[in-house]
């Protein structure tokens, strides 16, 4: 599936960051929170800034946040550093 097919499974505009990580080959890549906010033309919520949960995986079974489906369709992990304002995508 190309990676405009899989931006339309992400609702809640989170598909432009779902399709810049789909789009690149690097295995790992580092975002600042504010990349992310120009990627997606929109601030990240307050719980972005301050809850490493937020970028966290869904536990088994349970429904994935609109932002998580937006890496994980993209095969990526995501693991925050909120003291420095990034996140690291790792391709799975």
């Amino acid at each position: 599936m190309n990676a405009s097919a899989l931006s339309s499974f992400t609702s809640g505009g989170y598909g432009s960051l779902q399709k810049y990580l789909t789009t690149r080959h690097a295995d790992a890549l580092v975002l600042t929170f504010a990349e992310i906010e120009d990627l997606l033309g929109f601030p990240l919520p307050d719980a972005a800034w301050v809850e490493p949960g937020w970028w966290a995986p869904p536990p088994t079974g349970a429904v994935p946040s609109t932002q998580s489906q937006s890496w994980t369709l993209a095969k990526r992990n995501a693991t925050p550093n909120l003291r420095a304002e990034t996140v690291l995508f790792e391709r799975m």
